[in-house]
Parts: C-alpha cells; sequence; structure tokens
C-alpha cells in the first residue's frame, strides 16, 4: 500500500523579500477580503505562489485552495450529487472549490488563461463572500469568504477590462535588478532548501507576531462601528479616483475599505488622508484610464475636472501627445485641419459582358 507524500512546507511570509507592494496588498486582501482579491502582474519567478502559500499559513486552520486552468464551471461553484441522485433518488448539493476554500486563499495562477464564466462567478463569490447555485435542479446557496488572489502574466494576454475592474487590488511585479537585493534574496531562498525547518524556525517569531497582528486587525475590520470615514478621507478618494479617470465608484469603495484595512492593520486611532494615500496605486493601477498616470489629484473643492477626454472615450488626447495644451477654451490645440484630396481619373474598364444593344447591332 502507498503512503501519500507529506506536502511541502511553505515559504515563511515574514521571509519574503524584495516585494513589499506584493506583501502589503496580500495583508490588505486577509484582513477584509470583502476588498475583491489581488491580482498581481508579473513575470515568472518574483515570488507570486509563494507569496500566495505563505499567506495561508498566517490565517490559523485556513486551507489553501489552487483552481487549475483545466478546472468545469461544476467543480468551481458546485453540482448536483450523482451518487446520491442515483441511489436515493435524492437531490443533493455537492460543494465545489468555493465551498472549500471559505476562511481560507482560493488562489489561481494564469487567472488570464481561464474562461470568462470562471472568472465570472470567482469573482462574485469573492466580492460577495456568498456562492449561489441555481443549476441541475439545485437552488443552493452557501458562505465562500476568503482570500482571492490570482496571478497572470501579461505577456501571455490579459482580463477584459471588465474583469480587470472587479478585482479589488492589483500589484505590477518587475525583475529585481539591484545585486545585493538580488543576492539577498536568492541566499534565503538556497537556505530554505537546505533546511527548510531551521530556516522556517528563525521566522518563527516573526511569524507568529504577523498572524497576531492580522487576527488582531480582522477582529477591528469586523466592527462597524471602529475606524470611521472622516470628510478629509472622502475628499482624498474622490480626488485621487477622479484624476485617475475611473469608470464607476468600485474604485472609491475599494479604496475607501483598503485605508480602512490599512489603519486596522497598524493599529491606527482612525483612518487619514496619508492611508488612503499608501494604497491608491493597488486600487487604481489596473482602473486608471490610458493617459491619466500623470493627472494631478484633484483639489479637495472638487472644482477640478477628470482628465483630458477625446470624445469621452479612452481618456487620452491627441493634443497631449503632439505636445500641445490639452483642451483649452474649447479648442482642439494641436489638431491639424483637414486637408482636401483630389480626385484621380480611373483608366476606363472594359465591361466582361457586352451590352444588350451592342449584340444586337453585332447580329444585324
Amino acid at each position: 500500500m502507498t503512503t501519500a507524500a507529506p506536502m511541502p512546507v511553505p515559504f515563511p511570509f515574514a521571509a519574503i523579500a524584495g516585494q513589499p507592494h506584493l506583501r502589503q496588498a496580500l495583508l490588505l486582501a486577509a484582513v477584509d477580503p470583502g476588498l475583491g482579491g489581488v491580482l498581481i502582474e508579473g513575470p515568472r519567478g518574483t515570488a507570486k505562489t509563494t507569496a500566495a502559500r505563505a499567506l495561508a499559513e498566517l490565517l490559523p486552520g485556513a486551507p489553501f485552495v489552487t483552481l487549475p486552468l483545466g478546472a468545469s464551471l461544476e467543480s468551481l461553484v458546485g453540482t448536483l450529487d450523482l451518487a446520491k441522485a442515483l441511489v436515493g433518488h435524492e437531490l443533493a448539493f455537492a460543494p465545489g472549490l468555493l465551498a472549500r476554500a471559505h476562511g481560507g486563499v482560493l488562489y489561481v495562477d494564469e487567472i488570464n488563461l481561464l474562461p470568462d464564466a470562471l472568472i465570472d462567478s470567482l469573482l462574485d463569490a469573492a466580492a460577495s463572500g456568498v456562492n449561489v447555485v441555481e443549476r441541475d435542479g439545485i437552488s443552493h446557496r452557501h458562505a465562500a469568504r476568503f482570500v482571492l488572489v490570482g496571478t497572470m502574466n501579461p505577456e501571455e494576454g490579459t482580463l477584459r477590462p471588465q474583469l480587470l475592474d472587479r478585482f479589488g487590488l492589483c500589484v505590477q511585479l518587475r525583475n529585481i535588478d539591484e545585486p545585493a537585493e538580488r543576492q539577498a534574496i536568492v541566499r534565503a531562498r538556497l537556505a530554505f532548501d537546505a533546511d527548510p525547518q531551521g530556516f522556517r524556525a528563525k521566522h518563527a517569531q516573526e511569524e507568529a507576531a504577523l498572524a497576531a497582528s492580522l487576527a488582531r486587525a480582522r477582529t477591528l475590520v469586523a466592527d462597524a462601528s471602529a475606524l470611521p470615514y472622516g470628510d478629509a478621507v472622502h475628499e482624498a478618494v474622490g480626488a485621487l479616483c477622479i484624476a485617475a479617470g475611473v469608470d464607476g465608484l468600485r474604485a472609491d469603495l475599494v479604496m475607501l475599505r483598503s485605508a480602512r484595512a490599512l489603519a486596522a492593520w497598524e493599529g491606527a486611532d482612525g483612518i487619514t488622508a496619508d492611508h488612503v494615500r499608501r494604497v491608491a496605486e493597488a486600487v487604481l493601477l489596473h482602473r486608471r484610464k490610458p493617459g491619466a498616470e500623470a493627472a494631478a489629484p484633484a483639489p479637495a473643492s472638487g472644482a477640478a475636472r477628470p482628465a483630458a477626454t477625446v470624445n469621452g472615450q479612452d481618456g487620452t488626447n491627441s493634443a497631449n501627445d503632439l505636445g500641445g495644451t490639452g483642451d483649452v477654451g474649447g479648442e482642439d490645440w494641436g489638431a491639424m485641419p483637414p486637408e482636401p484630396v483630389g480626385i484621380e481619373r480611373v483608366k476606363p474598364l472594359r465591361p466582361l459582358i457586352a451590352p444588350a444593344q451592342a449584340v444586337a447591332s453585332k447580329k444585324a
């Protein structure tokens, strides 16, 4: 009889170096899973999977569930229990991966390669915390509160804007070009591979401190009366979202919740505009309109306009591309007037079928 191979121990979250934005985004999503998860963009070998596995260990008893690329919609959301239906003629629900991930981390590698139907169901459950199944004669709903972590390599394709917007936070990783930092990361990985338990023991105290801070922050965020939003926070959020030219109000809501999660993580007495500033890039990175990257935040009075647009479309302005001053006084500065184009005569063509009159005269 064969025995199951032991699961490899995860790399400690406290020992992850060189990716501060990734660490912050994952911790915020763990503090408040209602943010909608974290999308991690970046090349191969930048600790995306390592960080996701390490995060689950900070949550006591949390499962770590991986959604494979070949998964079906039934295996994700759940479906009819065929065994009970065939044997006992009973309609029963067979839980899927969303039910297994409740209270833990659901990890999706190469999420941009999944069918849109799976991504829709995944993001619906991540944002609402509830999985609703209406199929195969089954009407069932169950709690599905988990931290969604999706990774993708932009070189292999991207997600539709509608799906990108539903991710709460986004982090874009880069290859590490600093020699000293790169060497330190490689040395840490080699030390872990050589002696995983010994390496984890060295970081056990820091891991325990992170887990305790996470539990305290989650409790604080769950208290609806704690850390209320002040007027200054609302003004800062609105100014940043207007400057980024985002569609809708989802970015505002996610930024407010992210700032509150950060304040809870740090044990602050209240939410400040600095908390908003520090989470803004992760909220706006995948929602910002093209051409709005250099836009300055609108003043608190709200008198400033959003980033310039052309016919209300993609947030870019051809005048800016040409070095002009943008839309001033209703004129399109830098635009070239249309030039008349002459009509060139074309050599007349002989018809393939002769006209009827010519055929009649030829016969006569």
